[in-house]
């Protein structure tokens, strides 16, 4: 992982990215580095095609799959934006809005609002507001550029 130094809250970050064959990776924010996996929130970066539901690309990871598929070929570039403002998510991945919900609407540990499964001790609502922002390595190669993060007034 390689983490912010200073903490974000209410940001807007921006970046581009390309995964080799069969990369799992992921954008952590609001995240804690000492408990990234449960400390924080997670938008899935990974080859398009190996995973599914809530765990592939562009995926509130474990909590929301995106409402499209817009992730790219291994080995092209991907643009992503993310924005958080208080309890409310907004990710795009190349040009198309993938994530955009309200994070109060997790309200139980271990639950999902549409009844499923999450992998969070906690309810998701009550992660932090405020946490650092981190760039996952999970064991086949990743690459990022142009990242911009701009704090939100």
């Amino acid at each position: 992982m390689i983490w912010s130094q200073d903490k974000f809250g209410d940001f807007t970050i921006s970046l581009e990215y390309k995964t080799s064959k069969k990369a799992n990776s992921g954008l952590f924010f609001r995240s804690d580095p000492k408990n990234a996996v449960q400390g924080g929130f997670e938008i899935q970066i990974a080859s398009p095609g190996i995973y599914s539901g809530k765990h592939i690309v562009g995926s509130l990871y474990d909590a929301k799959e995106p409402a499209f598929l817009a992730g790219k070929p291994d080995g092209e570039w991907n643009a992503m934006q993310l924005t958080c403002k208080g309890s409310l998510f907004k990710a795009v991945l190349n040009g198309k809005k993938v994530i955009d919900l309200n994070i109060n609407d997790w309200k139980e540990p271990q639950k999902n609002p549409d009844g499923s499964k999450n992998k969070f001790k906690k309810a998701l609502k009550d992660l932090p507001h405020l946490g650092h922002i981190g760039l996952q390595y999970h064991g086949q190669p990743v690459w990022f550029r142009k990242i911009k993060i701009k704090p939100l007034s």
